[in-house]
């Protein structure tokens, strides 16, 4: 039997193939994938490019997914594994979904000095709190958006805007 750790590590290296997947058709590289009783239900990468679609973040897909897939929009016993620290789009999803547990490998950059996700997820206003795993393959993750942007701003292929 697996522990949770090797678990963890096995769907986190699932959402970074897919992070690698969205780089390749142009969009940022981010993946996410949503896991119920150790099975895959949905997984997403970002498309907010290729789909005009400001909300087409990879967790807003795995979601949406999930949700037809499981027949419900509350996505109970549910754990999300993606490669990026949602953003507050993705994280009023992710409460509303009734997501289980969050794993997440990177941190944003944007808020690496102050605790945001913690402190949304376990606000007192908030009715729904979420079990928040941080730091699985984080190394890798930064590393495949660090070297993204950094291939980005090296090539002629057209700004992100």
């Amino acid at each position: 039997m697996y522990e949770i750790e090797d678990l963890d590590t096995i769907w986190m290296r699932h959402a970074i193939t897919l992070a690698a997947y969205a780089e390749i058709i142009g969009e940022i590289s981010v993946g996410a994938v949503l896991i119920q009783d150790g099975q895959l239900i949905s997984c997403g990468w970002n498309s907010s490019i290729i789909c005009h679609d400001p909300s087409a973040h990879a967790e807003i897909i795995a979601l949406r997914i999930g949700g037809k897939i499981l027949g419900n929009y509350r996505l109970l016993g549910t754990t999300l594994y993606v490669t990026l620290e949602p953003c507050m789009m993705c994280i009023g999803a992710i409460i509303h979904a009734r997501i289980h547990r969050l794993v997440c490998g990177a941190k944003n950059k944007k808020s690496r000095q102050t605790p945001w996700l913690k402190n949304i997820l376990h606000h007192p206003m908030v009715n729904h709190h979420i079990s928040l795993t941080t730091g699985i393959l984080e190394k890798e993750c930064a590393s495949q958006l660090n070297k993204f942007f950094k291939r980005r701003r090296h090539t002629s292929i057209p700004s992100l805007k």
